[in-house]
């Protein structure tokens, strides 16, 4: 007999859980020997990838989210884990004290050069900067700013035989005035200065409008330039190549969606295994979900590659959905990004992110009482809406068709109206279900804000008045976005509520889920509220 959806909330609210790297949502292993695409099923956007030895490392945007730049592993490029972050404060600091929506890091690029890792990143306000490591665990550098300007986008460097590096990025019409063109510069040895102004090695403007994304590799005597074209979800993915890295440059369309459902397929790394095989990872946009990453085989024939199933032998592969997993000699457990959290450790989750820089008042770890207390932190008063909160601790969809429950508690200041915590889908509009103080006591209560990038005032709907300071509060996302929370008093007994939420991106990004505490009040002192753990669920 099939579970209904508030029998089976009970459930996994009493039974027993036991944290795992490996997701109950999304897992493309296929434990057969095959894998299905996404390999990563959530808003990893713009991912560039290197492998050193038998470790595979991937990075990806992380744009105003803070700690920014993620850092993944994987021994076979199936089961990847989020090991760290590059970044973990932005710069400029005071400028990234505020939501900063779209702004901040925009595709990155990871070498591994002298030994160390490099990872350049473009914030198209302020210019291209390079952090770097010995160790991919770090400490990673403060940031350099290897070349000021605005709209400076996606870099890659490129040592070559000779020892000289070069530089290749893109530009955001945005903030540069002009787009769709690629222009290699000179740098110094370090790699942490460009020394020229550069030179444009290819335009895009007829046959490959909305030229970005850039990677930068040499093979056989050939410099290789891998770059999307035509559009985040309508494009495809170029390959030009020459003997002289200023050019000229050849051109070839590589992949492109075909007769498959995977759109755009955008930006990404070619890597290759221990054994000599070649893959490819890109993402794919898919709206509210985000950017999710896929993995293509790749070959190469005539100094050309190809990328995907080439079925008819035209030299333009399209994406596959399942494929044999790459050939790596040692047996690779399954294992998946974080997505649930208990709160029983010293240190949040590596898949949390603040909406800025955070402060050491947002949040407080009890590991004694295994709960993660956000404090009630008055709203900036700048803040039209939640939007413009700082201090909203979110992480990304792990995949199209998931629940989450978490338990809380408030204890508000008692002097205070208006102090508010809960659970949280943000986008450009967004819907919570929450615990909030009023003067006569508390009360749980449901608040959508639609259009809120603009400015627009939530509405808030009173559920019920609460007798006690727990509650489980809980939201299925299903197919195309559709959110539908849920409260309960008792963790057994959940009551759904009426309005169905659709889920929206944000800038650039997916939605995101999570939680969050806050004030309208000035206080010596802000309530606060403990959450007891987050569970990701089918």
């Amino acid at each position: 007999m099939k579970l209904s959806i508030l029998a089976f909330l009970a459930l996994i609210t009493i039974s027993a859980f036991s944290q795992s790297e490996v997701s109950r949502v999304w897992v493309p292993d296929l434990g057969n020997g095959k894998y299905k695409n996404p390999v990563i099923d959530a808003d990893y956007s713009d991912p560039d990838a290197i492998r050193v030895g038998n470790d595979f490392y991937m990075i990806s945007s992380s744009f105003d989210a803070v700690p920014g730049l993620p850092i993944l592993h994987s021994k076979d490029l199936v089961n990847w884990t989020i090991i760290g972050h590059a970044l973990k404060r932005q710069l400029p600091l005071a400028h990234f004290s505020k939501t900063q929506h779209g702004n901040g890091v925009w595709a990155p690029a990871i070498r591994y050069h002298n030994n160390e890792f490099y990872i350049y990143y473009p914030d198209p306000d302020f210019g291209i900067y390079l952090t770097k490591a010995k160790n991919i665990n770090g400490p990673w550098t403060e940031p350099i700013l290897v070349e000021a300007g605005k709209g400076l986008i996606d870099p890659c460097p490129l040592w070559d035989e000779d020892g000289k590096a070069y530089l290749i990025h893109a530009y955001a019409g945005s903030r540069a005035g002009i787009k769709s063109i690629l222009v290699v510069k000179k740098m110094n040895v370090l790699g942490t200065k460009t020394l020229d102004e550069g030179k444009i090695v290819f335009d895009g403007h007829e046959t490959d409008p909305t030229l970005e994304g850039p990677k930068f590799y040499k093979r056989n005597g050939f410099y290789y330039i891998f770059a999307p074209a035509g559009g985040v979800s309508t494009g495809w993915q170029l390959v030009l190549r020459s003997k002289n890295i200023y050019g000229p440059y050849e051109r070839k369309v590589v992949m492109d969606q075909g007769k498959t459902k995977i759109n755009g397929p955008h930006q990404g790394a070619w890597v290759n295994t221990p054994t000599g095989e070649d893959w490819f990872l890109h993402f794919q946009d898919k709206d509210a979900y985000g950017r999710v990453v896929h993995l293509q085989p790749m070959k190469w024939l005539n100094n050309w590659p190809i990328i995907g199933a080439d079925a008819d032998g035209d030299g333009v592969g399209e994406p596959v959905l399942t494929y044999k997993k790459p050939q790596i000699a040692k047996f690779s457990k399954i294992a998946t990004p974080a997505e649930s959290d208990e709160f029983d450790g010293s240190n949040l989750g590596l898949q949390w992110q603040w909406q800025a820089n955070p402060l050491a008042t947002w949040s407080f770890l009890n590991s004694a009482k295994g709960a993660l207390r956000l404090y009630a932190v008055k709203m900036p008063d700048s803040a039209k809406n939640l939007r413009d909160v700082p201090n909203l601790l979110l992480q990304k969809f792990p995949t199209e068709k998931f629940t989450v429950v978490t338990k809380m508690s408030l204890t508000p200041n008692i002097k205070l109206e208006n102090e508010k915590a809960g659970l949280v889908i943000a986008g450009l509009s967004y819907a919570n279900i929450a615990v909030k103080h009023k003067k006569d006591g508390m009360y749980i209560v449901y608040t959508t804000c639609i259009e809120a990038d603009k400015g627009k005032r939530e509405k808030e709907e009173i559920l019920l008045k609460l007798e006690s300071q727990t509650v489980y509060l809980s939201v299925t996302v299903s197919d195309g976005g559709k959110c539908q929370f849920y409260y309960s008093l008792d963790g057994d007994k959940f009551t759904k509520v009426s309005d169905v939420f659709t889920a929206q991106p944000g800038k650039w990004i997916g939605a995101k889920v999570g939680l969050f505490a806050t004030g309208e009040q000035k206080t010596n002192d802000a309530g606060y509220a403990d959450f007891d753990w987050f569970r990701i669920e089918l």
